[in-house]
């Protein structure tokens, strides 16, 4: 298998110096979202106190030119800390820290996309729209030829792998199942996991969080996994179509619902917001994924699952259309749906606050509205 060299490294070595008393200080890595929108950076100091809220852990700053978010002249951006895990990695008492980005100006960065997220999660909290995600990846090598797959010849076509157990089924269970761990240690909402259709494509969810924590436990989840794989030597892609011809893409269904959704008589409710969600598709699909449709455009062909990204379409417990009513749902009449045409690269946040514009800001058409400028 082709894994990296510094997974090749003596881990027992390392051991013997994350075992050294670090006294009372505390390292705090700080995590945030690059310019690509897809990627994460992160960086750690050191505090003399263990932070208890994120309120005690201090902005701090990184070289923007660095990050594909600023130019040189201009390159000073501040991270400020939002949301505080601990740390699977270093463990107690250090943490991980979930980061926005403000430019040199204190404006949001470009990619930063939390900073409005919030702020319309925050005008419609009392519908409490509750998320789950499931995020698809799929584990390569090094070389960036998918891992377990032969280096000569032709893997089995998919149908054996979906939850599949066994060596010749599932490549790459120690990965997922200690991603799950240092989820569950870290305190990030992580519900579950399993092999997905694709050998070595993995899906983890997370949920149900509430507005904004959406979000921020997505990306600290997909953090976790990047740290885990590296670990392993290996790579996580969230590619929506890494391996072309009859194989399934990767995608980050989204689970969804308000207040009014999960009472009794929520299907009424449910299916209004579908409506909305079909006169608005061609802006939602510009938003779910980090390329305006461009990503989503390989994934969403109509077949292996998935519906037309040119069409929209409802179902109850169909796979193969934009947006599904699980079976379940459709027969107590009330619950929740499923976005199923989200990029496993897509942005939480834009997703999020895409599904809340729409259904119960009533927006309409290709544009958001600006709700804080006169």
């Amino acid at each position: 298998m082709s894994v990296s060299h510094s997974s090749r490294l003596n881990k027992g070595l390392r051991e013997k110096y994350m075992k050294l008393p670090q006294g009372d200080m505390v390292q705090v890595t700080y995590i945030w979202i690059d310019g690509t929108g897809e990627d994460v950076r992160c960086k750690t100091k050191t505090l003399n106190y263990e932070p208890k809220s994120i309120e005690e852990v201090p902005e701090w700053n990184f070289a923007g030119s660095g990050t594909y978010q600023a130019e040189r002249s201009k390159s000073d951006m501040y991270l400020v800390p939002v949301k505080m895990f601990r740390d699977p990695f270093l463990l107690d008492p250090n943490k991980l820290v979930m980061c926005e980005v403000l430019k040199y100006n204190r404006k949001p960065a470009e990619t930063n996309l939390r900073h409005t997220c919030k702020r319309i999660m925050d005008m419609v909290s009392k519908h409490i729209p509750w998320f789950g995600m499931e995020q698809e990846y799929t584990l390569l090598g090094i070389n960036g030829h998918p891992y377990g797959w032969p280096e000569n010849g032709f893997q089995e076509p998919q149908g054996f792998y979906y939850c599949g157990v066994g060596a010749d089924k599932a490549y790459g269970r120690d990965i997922a199942e200690s991603h799950y761990k240092a989820c569950l240690y870290a305190g990030v909402k992580i519900c579950g996991t399993n092999a997905e259709a694709v050998p070595s494509q993995w899906e983890f969810q997370v949920g149900p969080c509430e507005g904004i924590d959406m979000g921020d436990h997505l990306w600290m989840a997909r953090f976790i996994l990047h740290r885990v794989c590296e670990d392993f030597g290996v790579v996580a892609t969230l590619d929506p179509k890494p391996m072309t011809g009859n194989w399934n893409g990767a995608g980050c269904h989204t689970n969804y619902s308000t207040a009014d959704m999960r009472k009794e008589g929520g299907l009424k409710h449910i299916e209004d917001a579908i409506d909305k969600l079909g006169k608005r598709h061609d802006y939602h699909m510009c938003l779910y994924d980090p390329h305006g449709g461009k990503d989503n455009s390989r994934r969403l062909t109509g077949q292996h699952e998935t519906s037309s990204i040119h069409d929209f379409s409802a179902g109850v417990a169909n796979r193969g259309t934009s947006i599904r009513i699980p079976h379940q749902v459709a027969q107590e009449g009330f619950g929740y749906f499923e976005d199923r045409r989200p990029a496993a690269n897509c942005d939480p946040y834009a997703v999020t606050e895409a599904l809340v514009r729409s259904t119960i800001l009533n927006e309409t058409g290709s544009e958001t509205k600006d709700y804080w400028t006169n």
